[in-house]
This record gives C-alpha cells, structure tokens and sequence, in this order.
C-alpha cells in the first residue's frame, strides 16, 4: 500500500508524518526547528531519512507546508513575515538535493485547511475558510471543493487585512493587520496595558488568570475576539462560506475569544450571511498541516 509523507514548519516546531493511500494517518512526531535555513535543511534531510529507514514500503510523495506567500510562477515563498529565512531561498532545488520522490511545496495554512477539509471539521463542506491563531495568523480557504490559490498563489492571507488602521505594524510591512490584533502576544500586550503595570508573562499566564476571573485577563481576551469578529465579518461578507473554522494555540481559550468574536461578526456582516454559515474551532489540532500536506501529495501524485 502507498505512503505519503507531510511536512509542516511552524514558527519553532517541525511537525511530520505518514498517511496511507486511503488518507488513514500512520504516524506523526514533531521536533524544534532551526532559525537558519542551513539548519532547516539539515533538519528536513534528517528527518526525512530515518523516516524512510522505518518504513518497509516506499514513500510516494511529499508534501510540504512552509509559512509565506509561496508563488506558483517562481515556485518559492516571496515574502515570511514570521520565517523571514524563507524569503526568496530557492526552495525546490534545495529540497531535491535530498527528496528523491515527488514533493510539492504550499503555505503551511492552505495545507492545514486542505487538512480540514478532507478529514477534519470541513469534511463534507463545498466551501470552507480557515484560520490558525498562535504566532500569527494564517488562513487557508476551500471554494467549491477546490483549495483557492488565486493568479499567483498569494490567495487566503486573511491575517493581513486591516482591522485597526491605527494599530500596530506587522512584520508583513502594513500596520493593523488582524495578525496583530489577536496573536498570543497582543493578548499579552492587551493584558498589560489594561493593568498598568509592566511584568514578563506569557499569554498562557493570561489565560489562566482569566479563567480565575482576573477582569483585566478576560478583557484582553475579549479585545482580541472583537478583532477576531471583524476579520470574519469581512471574510463572511466577501465569500459566503460554509463554514469557517479557527484553529491555533489560541482557540485552546474558545470560551474567551470565541463570544466577543461571534458578537463583532454578527454586528458587522450580512445578517444572510451570518445566518447560514457555522463558526466552530477545527478538529485536527496541530496535526491540520501535516495531514494536509500528505493528502496534498496524494492527491496531486495521483493526477
């Protein structure tokens, strides 16, 4: 029976695994990453080898989801605002000096929703939009059972949309993104300012205080959903999808963003189309990017 690996690099971990030819997952593992691209590249060969070393039957096909706007006319990622290594690194050869299968490279959030979407939360949907919140904010959109790249394969980047035009800058170069307004460390910032007085905590700290009913802890989370709700406002609006679902380190704290989010959305969008589309955490967790990585290669292995 085939095999088919996937890759998903996050901002610190390497995430990997197997599935087979039916799309039933056959391991997974993870690992630290390395912040070089020298580094990474060992780091994929390595891993790459000893998973060929356990495995009896050959591998078929790779795929890989890296964080950035990856273009399909010079088949690397222009621009990572939180890898910026990966900025215009000739990726493809690099990665064929060791992958002697098939492999194919995409935005890490397009493969976490091709992820969903085939075996998770947006099974069965004919359109779907995703987003993961943690670091930053990806996002990955399935329109008519088809993942949407656009012309160039720049589509789905729904963390960059302004949200707060006063905002912060974001490393993307534009200022109020809504990666700004609802990653872990703006719920942090939140925090902080809200109590006037400075202190090194992390936004799981945070999290914790306010499910111990610290108010300025909760309202910091509540900021970040109400930015959260604008940005789906706009995605509803625009596309009238199905489903939308939130993934990431930062929906472990739902029951605090989700309500002040679903409020902002409800407010801001199309009462039709707030109407028909469901908004629900994902399914698969941090094994979204993997999974759809390797249902990526099958499915394009297969054309």
């Amino acid at each position: 029976m085939a095999q088919y690996a996937g890759f998903d690099l996050g901002g610190t971990r390497l995430k990997y695994g197997l599935i087979d030819s039916e799309g039933n997952p056959i391991f997974d593992d993870q690992t630290a990453t390395s912040s070089t691209i020298e580094g990474l590249l060992r780091l994929l060969e390595k891993v790459w080898n000893d998973m060929k070393a356990g495995e009896k039957r050959a591998i078929q096909a790779v795929g890989f989801g890296f964080p950035g706007i990856f273009s399909l006319e010079q088949q690397r990622i222009l621009q990572s605002p939180n890898y910026p290594e990966l900025d215009n690194f000739d990726l493809i050869p690099a990665l064929s000096k060791f992958i002697e299968v098939p492999f194919w490279v995409n935005n890490d959030a397009n493969m976490a929703a091709f992820g969903e979407y085939k075996c998770g939360a947006g099974k069965g949907v004919h359109s779907l939009i995703f987003l993961t919140i943690g670091t930053g904010v990806g996002s990955g959109i399935i329109l008519d059972g088809e993942l949407w790249r656009g012309t160039c394969g720049f589509a789905g980047e729904l963390g960059h949309v302004t949200v707060n035009p006063d905002g912060e800058m974001c490393n993307c170069g534009s200022q109020g993104c809504l990666e700004t307004e609802v990653s872990a460390s703006k719920i942090v910032k939140n925090y902080i300012t809200l109590r006037g007085k400075k202190e090194q905590i992390s936004s799981e700290d945070v999290f914790h205080r306010a499910k111990e009913g610290d108010t300025a802890a909760r309202e910091a989370f509540a900021q970040a959903g109400r930015y959260l709700g604008r940005g789906l406002a706009i995605a509803m609006n625009l596309l009238n999808p199905e489903k939308i679902l939130l993934g990431g380190a930062v929906m472990a704290a739902d029951d605090l963003l989700l309500p002040p989010a679903l409020e902002e959305t409800k407010k801001r969008s199309y009462r039709a189309s707030f109407t028909c589309c469901t908004i629900e955490k994902a399914s698969l967790g941090n094994k979204a990017g993997l999974l759809g990585a390797a249902l990526w290669a099958r499915e394009q292995a297969l054309k």
